[in-house]
């Protein structure tokens, strides 16, 4: 399989590009991978790349999108930080990746027993990391079960998860709500925008479209 060039990006819909993801990620589960020469890879983008996909993740060592999703060099645009939550610089980032760059779809894509939303559950405080999950702490207010303050930590991976999976959501409205550049994209069909949850356990990515 080749690196993309500027002719085969342009044949990627947001449609194709999410159904390569999903590919992907079935051949990740079935431990299969795509034939790649990765040095012909790098090779083929030292004068350009055109990637088809912009994936916020977490940082977590477990979620590398470019292994879970089996894609190349070139392939993606990666952007990683704990919780994958958005802020000024991301959106910006995201912005160049989709209106400069090309990339047809946005992925948010969070993962179980997540550590950064564990933090923001139990209301962690260390250094910058305080500031970091108060970003997160909207998805932990506005899950409202279970009721019981005592349930409401990191000892219970089903409210972990349901944050989770409410943080993604979350993370999307705040993509459309402060950035013009996407919404309009989206709005016009040049790209989607979508959530996705990764499983820990079975190596398996739902996407929320």
């Amino acid at each position: 399989m080749k690196a993309h060039t500027q002719e085969t990006q342009a044949t990627m819909t947001p449609e194709k590009s999410l159904q390569e993801l999903k590919d992907g990620n079935k051949r990740f589960q079935n431990n299969l991978k795509a034939n790649r020469d990765l040095k012909e890879q790098v090779s083929h983008t030292s004068t350009g790349q055109y990637p088809f996909a912009t994936i916020l993740s977490c940082i977590d060592s477990r979620v590398s999108s470019e292994l879970i999703f089996d894609q190349g060099i070139g392939d993606i645009f990666s952007a990683r930080v704990a919780g994958n939550f958005v802020n000024e610089d991301i959106l910006g980032s995201m912005e160049f990746a989709c209106k400069l760059a090309g990339t047809k779809l946005v992925v948010v894509l969070g993962h179980t027993a997540c550590g950064a939303v564990k933090g923001a559950c139990d209301d962690a405080k260390l250094g910058n990391l305080t500031s970091m999950l108060a970003k997160i702490k909207p998805a932990v207010n506005a899950v409202s079960s279970p009721e019981d303050t005592s349930l409401r930590n990191s000892s219970n991976i089903e409210f972990v998860n349901n944050v989770a999976t409410k943080n993604v959501h979350l993370t999307i409205d705040r993509i459309l709500n402060e950035s013009e550049v996407l919404a309009e994209m989206q709005k016009n069909g040049e790209i989607k925008i979508v959530g996705g949850m990764y499983d820990i356990h079975s190596g398996a990515v739902t996407f929320y479209e």
